[in-house]
């Protein structure tokens, strides 16, 4: 066995204390948003049986063909880590019959999903994501909160600059058609298209309308539009969502080249990207999945939803405004300090405040160094004439004066001041 340093596995990465300030205020951001417009955290496994994503997300996408973890228990049955969330909600919500328990069936998860895929910016094989999902609502209306509650929580997690990108891929009653007619023009450019895109010609032509390759571009832009192919249940549920959008003053762009890349999705399909990500600039996307929950053997209920990637949000965030380690730092400088110091930073910290203290009985000047570095507004210097005193010496790290504070009003002092 190799006795060098172990690292972390490909594609996956540590998020080490300096970057979860950010990943906790995406979180605490969801959670707070997210219940004020009645979406209630669920949390299923990240290992399901390997059949609930091949029925589900489809067996010729090219995440259960080339992208999930899948692998043999000891008992002889196919798990996989889940690739993505909503196939695992589906499946809780069908198990405990969520849709006759809760008169409003609307969800969110967060977590960890994992695709083998090639690791890039942002991109990695255990990611993680923001998962929101309604059900049981047919109506356009629903479409449009969904897209809101997706751009509100954006905002507030500090992004700003972001474009919603809309399309419709129609469903069972007119989606076959639109795609034998892709497919019979796809096949008539095949020789000027990529080696994946002649595959997905037969397997999956809707997902040659997402290739990034360059070369293969003026073809797909003269392809035939889903939007001149939808029956009219589909034209109208669209514009229904365009409408109640408008109304709302939220812009758009339509993109009939938007598709996503899950067999599941039906009729509105969205995309928030933003330019501060590049070339793979999409931030989330979602849409509605009305025949999922009947698929995976559950009741005919709609579905609508959206997922985002949190590595990718994280990295267009801004920095906090305050990302000091404590507020106020305890220096004791003679042995018997220490106690006093232990029992007043007790204190401090039930009264709301975040505090650190020197516990190596160092110097002054070795002590003022660290609580610089820590970002502490004040520290309070307990020296044998301190003690004796019974007294704190309180520094101002800003305008570096200081004053004496009895023992006993150093939670008051500290709270007033900082409430302040």
């Amino acid at each position: 066995m190799s006795s060098g340093r172990i690292q972390a596995v490909k594609g996956t990465h540590d998020i080490l204390p300096d970057e979860a300030s950010r990943w906790q205020r995406v979180e605490d951001a969801a959670r707070r948003l997210f219940d004020r417009y009645g979406y209630r955290e669920i949390r299923p496994p990240v290992l399901e049986q390997t059949e609930l994503f091949a029925r589900g997300i489809g067996q010729e996408t090219d995440i259960v063909a080339k992208e999930m973890y899948t692998f043999e228990d000891q008992g002889g049955g196919s798990l996989t880590l889940r690739p993505e969330a909503t196939a695992g909600i589906v499946r809780a919500v069908i198990e405990h019959n969520l849709a006759n328990t809760d008169p409003a069936l609307k969800v969110y998860a967060l977590g960890p999903m994992f695709r083998r895929e090639r690791p890039q910016k942002g991109r990695y094989r255990q990611f993680h994501q923001v998962d929101l999902e309604a059900f049981g609502m047919e109506r356009p209306t629903i479409d449009v909160e969904v897209i809101e509650v997706a751009l509100e929580y954006l905002r507030a997690c500090g992004l700003g600059d972001f474009e919603l990108v809309l399309n419709s891929v129609g469903d069972a009653a007119c989606r076959p058609a639109y795609v034998e007619v892709l497919r019979s023009a796809l096949r008539a450019q095949s020789a000027r298209l990529c080696a994946d895109c002649q595959r997905r010609t037969e397997t999956n032509p809707l997902r040659v309308l997402d290739c990034k390759v360059p070369e293969d571009q003026p073809v797909i832009d003269q392809l035939p539009k889903i939007a001149d192919h939808l029956c009219g249940p589909c034209r109208e549920h669209f514009a229904e969502v365009r409408r109640e959008l408008d109304l709302l003053g939220i812009p758009h762009r339509l993109s009939h080249r938007l598709v996503r890349g899950l067999d599941y999705y039906v009729r509105t399909t969205f995309e928030v990207t933003s330019a501060g990500l590049g070339a793979q600039n999409s931030v989330l996307g979602g849409g509605r999945y009305d025949g999922l929950v009947a698929q995976l053997g559950g009741p005919e209920l709609s579905g609508i939803g959206w997922a985002l990637g949190m590595e990718r949000l994280v990295m267009l965030l801004p920095d906090a405004p305050d990302a000091r380690r404590c507020e106020v730092f305890l220096a004791p400088l003679v042995p018997g300090a220490l106690d006093v110091a232990l029992v007043a930073q007790r204190g401090l910290r039930a009264g709301g405040l975040r505090v650190l203290m020197d516990q190596e009985g160092r110097g002054l000047k070795s002590q003022m160094k660290k609580a610089d570095k820590l970002g502490a507004r004040y520290v309070a210097i307990l020296g044998q004439d301190e003690l004796g005193a019974g007294l704190w010496t309180v520094r101002d790290m800003g305008s570096s004066s200081q004053e004496p504070v009895p023992d006993a009003k150093l939670v008051e002092y500290f709270k007033e001041k900082l409430d302040g």
